[in-house]
């Protein structure tokens, strides 16, 4: 009996890790898709680096309250998985939120981000974001613009003063 009270404390201490270390948690309630569904949806999640796991309500609402989490016990009714990403706080929202669109039995129940309790709409408002490389493009698209619209504004008067010498 002891033997499986501790493999339990061991399951609750390692669900709190993974809340507690990863950039971003996304809780789904997966009724009603078929197991192919599911296993597009793992692979999926796999090729991006995200852990996604189903574990029993009552492990997961213990490992909550080790992790300061008590907020998500709400949420925790009925079938219940979690996608960890320790990388990345945008991909398994990005993931997951695409995936519901194409599939209406997929709900997103909530998550954590870099270690606060989500919503269901702030998990969607994370999901639009660009990806890095999409972020750093827009950076460099912004520090360009100064550059550029000096660059033009310098040809525009040098086309002026040419034309009024001419």
């Amino acid at each position: 009996m002891s033997r499986i009270i501790e493999h339990k404390k061991q399951l609750v201490s390692e669900i709190a890790d993974k809340l507690q270390n990863s950039k971003s948690t996304v809780l789904v309630d997966y009724r009603g898709l078929d197991v192919d569904t599911v296993t597009n949806l793992r692979q999926q999640l796999r090729e991006a680096g995200v852990d996604f796991k189903v574990y029993k309500n009552t492990m997961t609402r213990r490992a909550t309250a080790e992790a300061n989490l008590t907020e998500l016990d709400d949420v925790l009714v009925g079938p219940t998985a979690l996608a960890f990403s320790e990388d990345d706080a945008v991909s398994p929202a990005k993931i997951i939120n695409s995936f519901v669109k194409e599939n209406d039995a997929l709900e997103i129940k909530g998550g954590v981000i870099e270690g606060s309790v989500a919503s269901v709409e702030q998990i969607k408002e994370l999901a639009e974001l660009p990806d890095a490389n999409g972020l750093v493009s827009m950076l460099l698209s912004v520090l360009q613009a100064p550059m550029r619209n000096f660059a033009l504004a310098t040809k525009a008067v040098a086309d002026q003063k040419e034309e009024q010498g001419a």
